[in-house]
């Protein structure tokens, strides 16, 4: 019995380990991946044979010691590691980065799911909508008619943030005659006001892009390219999605206020992988491995023996 026991042992620690270097391969993988996360496991001691139990003991006799014998180790969680990883310039006025906490929150049109993100590389589609690699919608306070001068009149609920076009929505501002003016160029401040800028060098604010964060973000399940879902159980702290009272001079989600980081325009976040210490977790986990392996054959070997003695 004690024997199957230590096989049991070695192999739950041979499948732990195994499992311990798929997330550091997978960490290894993802060092350029942009905002990528890494993920670290968690060990814990599995089942264990109690042999004899403690109890109290006389006026003349000490406690009884317990006794027990472990049954070999389990994985018992895989935690994400949500720290910031370093901004890097891109130039592109369209890729944002976020400087502290909080997420993009990006819209599937088709089916109107929405996800969080922190990989911030959009563009512009051919609609006029500001769109993440994958097509999905960025979410935010729009603009239904821009002006020149003025603060803008937002939104009260999510939006897709969309650019000015001519007769379209919203439209483009006309000048002193009439005729709308001509968009030179737009930009993305550090609070998220997505900013036209026309041909007669005048400006609008035609949307900003807001930001949430959770409270628990070990609850957000990864999708795959940077996308997470299950939003409601990770404790959204803005709460914007489904929120009907965002507009007028409220500030929630908006970049720089309630905790939330800055948005660097022109910048994209790197992947937080240290590869200096994946490796060495790396060497550890492959040296524990070996062990387990060892103590494996290391029991074959008795059972081999007693297998002989049966035989002799």
């Amino acid at each position: 019995m004690a024997l199957i026991g230590t096989l049991t042992s070695g192999v739950s620690a041979l499948k732990t380990f195994t499992k311990d270097l798929e997330v550091i391969g997978n960490n290894i993988a993802n060092v350029n991946t942009t905002a990528f996360k890494s993920s670290a496991v968690s060990i814990g001691e599995d089942f264990i044979n109690t042999l004899q139990a403690s109890a109290p003991g006389s006026s003349t006799q000490s406690n009884v010691a317990a006794s027990q014998i472990g049954t070999g180790v389990k994985l018992n969680s895989v935690d994400v590691n949500y720290s910031q990883g370093a901004l890097a310039t891109t130039g592109s006025s369209t890729d944002l980065g976020i400087s502290g906490n909080g997420f993009f929150l990006v819209k599937n049109a088709t089916d109107s799911s929405v996800y969080a993100t922190r990989v911030g590389s959009f563009r512009w589609d051919d609609n006029g909508y500001l769109v993440n690699s994958q097509g999905l919608q960025v979410q935010g306070l729009t603009v239904a008619t821009p002006t020149t001068s003025g603060a803008p009149t937002y939104s009260t609920s999510l939006g897709s943030i969309k650019r000015t076009s001519a007769g379209g929505t919203p439209p483009t501002p006309l000048d002193g005659s009439g005729n709308p003016l001509s968009v030179q160029s737009l930009s993305v401040d550090k609070a998220g006001e997505v900013v036209e800028f026309y041909s007669d060098g005048t400006s609008a604010i035609v949307g900003k892009v807001l930001l949430e964060d959770f409270k628990q973000p070990s609850s957000l399940m990864d999708t795959g390219n940077g996308l997470y879902t299950s939003i409601a159980y990770a404790g959204p702290t803005q709460g914007l999605v489904g929120s009907t009272t965002l507009g007028g001079t409220s500030t929630t989600g908006t970049a720089g206020t309630n905790g939330l980081g800055t948005i660097e325009s022109g910048t994209l976040e790197q992947s937080n992988v240290d590869l200096t210490e994946q490796f060495a977790n790396m060497i550890t986990a492959q040296r524990s491995f070996q062990a387990a392996a060892r103590l494996v054959t290391v029991s074959d070997s008795v059972l081999q023996e007693i297998v002989d003695l049966k035989r002799s």
